[in-house]
């Protein structure tokens, strides 16, 4: 048992709370870099008033990845910001709310209309959104800031285009804007350069830039938020100009220009220099080797230093010197010259395009040759040349040393200072340990790239898709003959789905390229998608841009009701609009009258409610030629439209699927009372309703008479989509709930006797964790919980969570560092090799090259997942298979063989156990724990999960039920087992598959029918048996069986008033269970324009309809058959006698040669799936396979004789 927790635990684990991060006055508090921008107004504020001024605060901008969820965290603390005169209003777009914080600064131009001291300004914004401000940016600059205002531009770039259609850094558009950039390097960085970047502004008349990215801003730490903790130094070497240095009015411009160029920002240069925000932090008295880096760059470097076994120490033994830049531009000299002094070499480490670099090697041009150190960067020196830098060589990209491109990692940056290390040896002193610790080093980040490369065995990718249920899955299709162009958003992900779409623009350009294209193309007409938030923001501009030019173009406004893509947010920035979506916004209604308004031909709303639109309140504010349409109407629609000259305009109008979950949740949106199940024994697994849905809710389920459909009842969210899907296997389920798993004492850890306590790690070092699994599922909950966790135990602790368009069910990884100090950490992310513990929350996920690079053989623990859940490959490849024996041959090798991962099927598990498999993750966490894998507390995560407030039983539950499967798992899957499970993961024999037939072919007809069955298996095994074989019957008994029980209108109706399917719903449901079916009667059901029938909703009398109908299959086939003389069911009794004729036709020539060749063509009929047209259409696609098989046959067979 573990040593009873320490008073300081115990008071943390009583006193901490969510709050803390924003309401705590002093100490230390967990909070992501997110937050601690939402809390740095604050603490300006409280410094403000400990001053003796009464300051206000603004915050404004635009959401967008790494920003994606701080409007949505200012909101959520909202009553904390008003308590310290905080205003959040979010901009329309980026330039207009850099325009709305200026006009926080011209306040000063009116003392008589003040209410504060001084309004300080927080504009925010993506990468692409500080281009958009360029002009906003350099007016508001050169006016100047308020004495005591101040403005920070926070931007979000994305190094790696994670989330973004191009990667972005924004360094380089601040320095053309004159505007001083920060970057900070962790979650206490925002926080303290943060205040610095107000007091700078004050002090100097300028904006600050702040530079953040995921790394940084999506990580997450303890850090002290004492409001006293920065010590700013007002700089006393800067002569202030007579008039100052800030706003005024009036104000030339060229007046603006000079006070910005002579003056400003000189003064912010004094600002850093006074306040050594550029500081050396590694010195040695005998310096050779410097190194500079800012940022994550700089972290990233501390962990290469580390990894090369190079602590401080042994740098300053060596002579390497490291400089920290904590404002990146301008570079400011003084600290940059005492760095530079006495070096040999200074080696620049930066992401993206140099920034420092070219300051450095400006600042360094005239020093005298032989003090003057060389200053390598982004390109190596070719050997033994040193004429000149990268623009004097033609091509210089084949030298590259620390890339421009992508990012850095702690593994490129380590290779690059080793490479220098050991070239610079001799004068640097390097002894033989320190020499063999970087070779090693190098040469195991060599053996890790080599082994990543020689996989080569297929792990499946987890591409981010629609979620369940998503308006996209059904707004984005078009019709044959057309194409698409893409826009910004979720929809975005259309472009890898197979819908012709393709191309994209910047966000409000949807749709203009083709207004270059128009005049030059043999096209005549394009669809465009522009989601309703990208029409808020600019969109509509893009749209008057094509009706002025009068091109033929239809755009498609993707209203979800919310900006699916950043969070939920509302469309529309309106007073109120963070809590009430249903009263605030910019709706369909307000939208339609704006297009008309414009000009466009025509406009016509699509929804999947159309009914909302029907009341008279409602359909007198449509504009005179507006119509409302089901979508099941928009192809239909689309045909129309891509015929009407101009520019034309569709709505589709249905709320984003995940919002509806979250409404649903918070009792703000009422659950629909019908639950879609499929009836496993008509469905034929011929994906219609997975191609007719794009929905990955339409899962494989493995059954004894091969794949079927299911539907995942966790993930669904009631879009009904699915239904469309052409298969009578369908049916609707209201007046009743799904039932929650019964209370039973098997079922709760807590009644179980007490597990022992596992040997808890030590984390001198930073212990490695990485969490690996699907967006969406809780991935990054596990490392939010981790880190909780370790800061009520007072440790250090870095999370960064990697999520980006992984949110769509794609791949996510939440990386966690945990030490007993807070300096042993160097970095966010855990580095290559450097894993402790992969919690594989997913197999697919775990077995990507970016996770198995931070596993080490023999290190790294794995806690794997084994459960199998479908990919968006399934969506349209209705025998994609599970890649599971690849990625677990995968992962063990990274990891070092078998014995160092622990496996379960967590998912099945939390299902059975709990319910839900969204449990599975803590459910996982608990089994790593258990393994002793984990360097926290029981106690610390347990109240972790009470904090995190969310469904907190069922995660203890979960974390215990981890921990009982990690003691004895054989236990825990016992109590789960079920007869199906065993069943299925057991092959039958011949004579059980055969069996099995003949009693369903019995009731399907009669004995008589299924004796003919038999005895036609039973001649193949016959003939096989001198091959010492049952391929060849297996796959005959299979096929024939499937031949013979083709499902016409009595086999459907005979299984779905089969008493094992009602069982089953009576089994999954609670309530009055009433069942609605989805069918299509050839003899009753309506054609569409393609000729293909379609179905219609019967309601609960049809049961009794089939019960008729069941007992009428005698007439099956006969002359008194109504439905058998359909071409359908004529080719299905013909299909029977055919391939009956043909493997008969095989058994006189059957040999060993020939035995695969002669499976191929009697496993055929496997292939021809579905109802209808559907089947019609693999019929086609079989007979051309049969056709050329059968053509292999004749000619071995012609070969042998």
């Amino acid at each position: 048992m573990n040593a009873p927790l320490p008073e300081s635990i115990r008071l943390a684990l009583e006193t901490v709370t969510l709050d803390d991060k924003y309401a705590l006055p002093t100490g230390r508090a967990f909070m992501s870099g997110v937050q601690a921008l939402v809390r740095l107004p604050m603490l300006q504020r409280v410094r403000d008033a400990a001053a003796g001024l009464n300051t206000a605060g603004f915050v404004s901008g635009y959401r967008g990845s790494p920003l994606g969820t701080y409007d949505q965290a200012l909101w959520a603390a909202k009553t904390h910001l008003a308590a310290h005169q905080v205003v959040f209003q979010p901009g329309v777009n980026e330039e207009l709310a850099a325009t709305a914080v200026w006009g926080t600064q011209q306040l000063d131009l009116y003392p008589e209309s003040r209410k504060f001291d001084g309004v300080f300004g927080l504009w925010y914004g993506k990468g692409p959104g500080v281009d958009r401000c360029a002009d906003v940016f350099k007016h508001a600059n050169m006016a100047g800031t308020a004495r005591h205002g101040g403005v920070i531009a926070v931007a979000g770039d994305d190094h790696i285009a994670k989330s973004s259609t191009a990667a972005h850094q924004s360094d380089h558009i601040f320095k053309a804007c004159g505007t001083p950039v920060f970057f900070p390097a962790s979650v206490q960085e925002i926080l303290d350069l943060g205040l610095h970047a107000f007091a700078m502004s004050r002090f100097s008349g300028v904006w600050a830039a702040m530079k953040t990215i995921q790394e940084v801003v999506e990580s997450s730490a303890s850090v002290s938020v004492d409001p006293d903790r920065v010590q700013i130094v007002r700089p006393e070497d800067f002569p202030m100009p007579p008039g100052g240095l800030h706003i005024r009015w009036p104000d030339a411009p060229l007046e603006q220009e000079a006070r910005l160029m002579d003056h400003k920002w000189y003064a912010a240069l004094a600002y850093v220099r006074a306040n050594r925000l550029n500081r050396t932090v590694i010195d040695s008295p005998h310096a050779r080797l410097g190194l500079i880096a800012s940022g994550k760059a700089y972290n990233d470097t501390r962990q290469a230093l580390h990894d090369l076994g190079l602590d401080d120490a042994t740098c300053r033994r060596l002579g390497i010197r490291l400089h920290k830049v904590g404002v990146v531009w301008p570079l400011e000299a003084t600290t940059t010259r005492e760095f530079a002094t006495g070096l040999q070499e200074i080696l620049v480490i930066e992401e993206k395009r140099q920034v420092i670099e070219y300051q450095l090697k400006e600042e360094l041009y005239n020093w005298r040759p032989d003090v003057r150190p060389n200053v390598l960067g982004k390109f190596d020196e070719p050997e033994g040349d040193l004429s000149g830098g990268e623009w004097s060589r033609p091509n210089p990209s084949g030298n590259w040393l620390l890339r421009a491109q992508a990012d850095l990692t702690p593994a490129i940056i380590a290779r690059a200072i080793g490479k220098r290390l050991l070239k610079l040896a001799a004068p640097m002193g390097l002894d033989a340990d320190t020499r063999a610790h970087v070779e090693a080093r190098l040469a195991l980040i060599d053996a890790k790239e080599r082994a990543l490369a020689a996989i080569t065995v297929d792990t499946g990718e987890r591409a981010p898709w629609f979620c369940s249920g998503c308006p996209h899955n059904t707004s984005t299709k078009v019709p044959e003959g057309s194409r698409a162009l893409a826009g910004i958003g979720c929809h975005y992900m259309v472009l890898w789905m197979d819908r012709r779409t393709s191309t994209f623009t910047q966000m409000g350009g949807e749709g203009v390229p083709w207004v270059g294209q128009a005049p030059f193309s043999k096209d005549t007409h394009v669809f465009a998608n522009l989601g309703d938030g990208t029409y808020f923001h600019s969109g509509l501009l893009a749209i008057r841009q094509s009706i002025a030019a009068g091109v033929n173009i239809t755009y498609k406004i993707l209203y979800n009701d919310a900006v699916a893509m950043t969070g939920g947010q509302p469309v529309g920035e309106r007073p109120g609009s963070e809590g009430d979506l249903a009263v605030s916004g910019h709706s369909v209604l307000q939208i339609q009258k704006s297009l008309v308004a414009e000009g466009v031909k025509r406009l016509v709303i699509v929804s999947d409610e159309p009914g909302k639109y029907a009341g008279p309140e409602v359909n007198q504010q449509l504009e005179p030629g507006v119509t409302v349409h089901h979508r099941d109407d928009l192809d239909r629609l689309q045909r129309e439209f891509r015929t009407i000259p101009g520019t034309t305009a569709i709505v589709y109008d249905q709320t984003c699927a995940t919002e509806k979950r979250r409404r649903r949740k918070r009792g703000k949106l009422a659950t629909p009372d019908r639950t879609v199940v499929i009836n496993e024994a008509v469905c034929e697994g011929c994906g219609d309703c997975s191609a007719q849905s794009n929905c990955l809710s339409v899962e494989p389920v493995e059954t004894e008479f091969g794949r079927k459909r299911r539907i995942n009842q966790s993930s669904c969210n009631k879009d009904y989509a699915c239904l469309k899907g052409f298969c009578p296997s369908f049916v609707t389920v209201s007046g009743a709930t799904l039932k929650k798993p019964k209370k039973d004492r098997t079922h709760d850890p807590a009644a179980l006797p007490p597990l022992p306590e596992p040997p808890l790690p030590r984390c001198e070092q930073a212990w490695g964790i990485l969490v690996a699994g699907v967006g969406g599922t809780g991935v990054i909950t596990i490392g939010q919980l981790l880190g909780m966790a370790a800061h009520l135990e007072g440790k250090g602790i870095v999370t960064q969570d990697a999520g980006g368009l992984a949110q769509k069910g794609g791949a996510t990884w939440s990386h966690v560092q945990i030490a007993e100090r807070p300096d042993a950490i160097f970095c966010t992310k855990v580095g290559t090799a450097e894993a402790d513990l992969v919690i594989a929350c997913d197999a697919i996920v775990a077995a990507r090259k970016d996770t198995l690079a931070v596993m080490r053989e023999g290190r790294t623990h794995v806690a794997l997942n084994t459960h199998g859940s479908p990919t968006a490959a399934f969506v349209h490849q209705p025998d994609w298979q599970f890649p599971a024996a690849n990625c677990e041959r995968a992962i063990a090798q990274a990891a070092g063989g078998p014995q160092q991962l622990g496996r379960l099927d967590a998912e099945r598990l939390a299902t059975a156990l709990l319910g839900d498999a969204i449990y599975a993750n803590p459910l996982l966490l608990g089994y790593a724990w258990q393994r002793g894998w984990v360097p926290l507390g029981r106690a610390a995560l347990k109240r972790a999960i009470e904090l995190n407030g969310v469904q907190v039983a069922s995660n203890h539950a979960a974390f215990e039920w981890g921990r009982r499967a990690a003691h004895d798992l054989a236990a825990v899957e016992a109590l789960t087992a079920t007869e199906q499970v065993i069943r299925i993961a057991r092959q039958p024999t011949l004579d059980e598959l055969l069996a099995r037939r003949v009693e369903f072919l019995t009731a399907y007809q009669d004995a008589a029918y299924a004796q003919r069955y038999r005895d036609f298996v039973e001649r193949v095994r016959a003939a096989e048996a001198p091959l010492g074989s049952t391929r060849l019957a297996a796959a005959v008994a299979r096929c024939l069986f499937k031949l013979m029980a083709y499902k016409d209108e009595y086999e459907v109706a005979r299984l779905h008033a089969d008493p094992a399917f009602h069982a089953r719903l009576a089994a999954q449901f609670d309530g009055d269970v009433k069942l609605s079916y989805h069918l299509a009667p050839p003899l009753l059901a309506r054609r569409n324009a393609q000729g293909e029938l379609q179905k219609r909703t019967y309601g609960a009398w049809m049961l009794s309809a089939f019960r008729l109908l069941a007992r009428l299959k005698g007439l099956r086939g006969t002359a008194f058959d109504p439905f058998g003389r359909s071409e359908e069911r004529r080719g299905e009794r013909a299909a029977i006698d055919e391939y009956r004729a043909d493997i008969e036709a095989l058994l006189p020539a059957l040999d060993a040669a020939r035995l695969g060749l002669a499976v191929e063509i009697a496993s055929l009929p496997e292939g021809v799936r579905g109802y209808g047209h559907v089947k019609a259409r693999h019929l086609a696609e079989t007979r051309a396979r049969r056709a050329a098989l059968l053509a292999r046959w004749h000619e071995a067979t012609a070969a042998a004789a």
